[in-house]
């Protein structure tokens, strides 16, 4: 009488191969994630430029908000209802980590985010300073 059944070295090979799919799988998911944040990054950014489009407007002569005044007058005004968190960073209401603005001139500035994504087809030149990790990703205005 012939045992029917697997024999030890195929359950291996078969519990190696499941092994390895999911792995891939995994990485594949969590590169994923990583894009998607950086999705809601720049969009975030979008929405701010609109919003400081919408402040310039309001003032005469026209302006964007200081560096001293920061975002918060946004919301303040009333032309966003809150600002964007970064997306790793959901738990902590209110937290800009990894999103800065500058004032360059009254009718320029500079937005950046860092990026998660090094092979972002949108990244900017340079880094995103002391304490973050990524690539930037720059919106200027004009």
């Amino acid at each position: 009488m012939k045992n029917q059944g697997f024999t030890l070295i195929e359950l291996i090979v078969v519990i190696a191969i499941i092994a390895m799919l999911t792995a891939l799988a995994t990485f594949n998911f969590n590169q994923a994630r990583v894009r998607a944040r950086d999705v809601q990054r720049k969009s975030e950014l979008r929405q701010i430029v609109n919003a400081l489009e919408l402040f310039k407007n309001d003032w005469n002569p026209q302006r964007y908000p200081t560096d001293g005044e920061g975002l918060n007058v946004l919301v303040t005004g009333g032309l966003m209802a809150k600002l964007p968190v970064d997306p790793r960073e959901k738990a902590t209401d209110g937290s800009w980590a990894d999103y800065t603005y500058d004032q360059l001139t009254s009718l320029t500035f500079i937005l950046t985010a860092c990026l998660e994504n090094a092979s972002d087809p949108d990244k900017s030149v340079g880094s995103c300073g002391p304490g973050s990790v990524g690539v930037p990703y720059q919106l200027t205005q004009p």
